[in-house]
């Protein structure tokens, strides 16, 4: 083997351990496990606590056609990185679907870190176009924003911006967090 070709495959296999062990119950995406059971008490307690830590949430929420809420993404890198989460997609305060947040990067990284967030779609079409979707992968379409800014996005702003992230309850030792470049996929739990 090359030198290249070592490093590439070294990379490789770490990025892959790095993301196998990011959460213990990826694999098992089968019908009639408990992970549907555990993904909805993640869910609620999450909502629960982005509700009563940022008040104006629960506002922005109520106006969203949908929010999907990641109660737990945990990202890990070396020079080459990953991320994995799952969470649930909520219509009216209903889960109706649940879908896995996967992420890959390359570049100056060391660390880990751990956080939620929740993405509110604020007009039908964009609730519709992630639906129907694959996967669809976060980027220039998503409006980011503070939690502590939830309050104060008026009218204006949830028609301009049909998606809405914010990330919260950050723990680790990665600089920031961005959801750009995360894949979303509908799963079984």
């Amino acid at each position: 083997m090359t030198q290249y070709s070592r490093r590439g495959f070294l990379g490789t296999s770490a990025a892959a351990l790095l993301l196998a062990g990011c959460e213990n119950t990826v694999i098992g995406n089968g019908v009639g496990g408990r992970g549907a059971a555990q993904i909805d008490a993640r869910v609620s307690a999450t909502r629960d606590y982005l509700f009563d830590r940022y008040p104006g949430t629960r506002d922005l929420a109520g106006k969203a056609y949908g929010v999907l809420y990641m109660p737990l993404v945990t990202e890990a890198g070396f020079g080459i990185g990953g991320g994995y989460g799952r969470g649930a997609l909520q219509i009216n305060g209903t889960t109706v679907d649940y879908y896995s947040a996967t992420r890959a990067t390359i570049g100056f990284q060391i660390g880990a870190q751990q956080y939620a967030h929740a993405l509110f779609f604020m007009t039908d079409g964009a609730l519709s176009t992630f639906r129907r979707g694959s996967g669809w992968a976060a980027g220039a379409e998503v409006r980011y924003a503070t939690p502590e800014q939830g309050a104060s996005l008026g009218k204006e702003t949830t028609e301009i911006d049909p998606v809405i992230g914010l990330v919260f309850g950050q723990q680790g030792l990665i600089a920031g967090a961005t959801l750009a470049g995360v894949k979303y996929s509908r799963i079984i739990p």
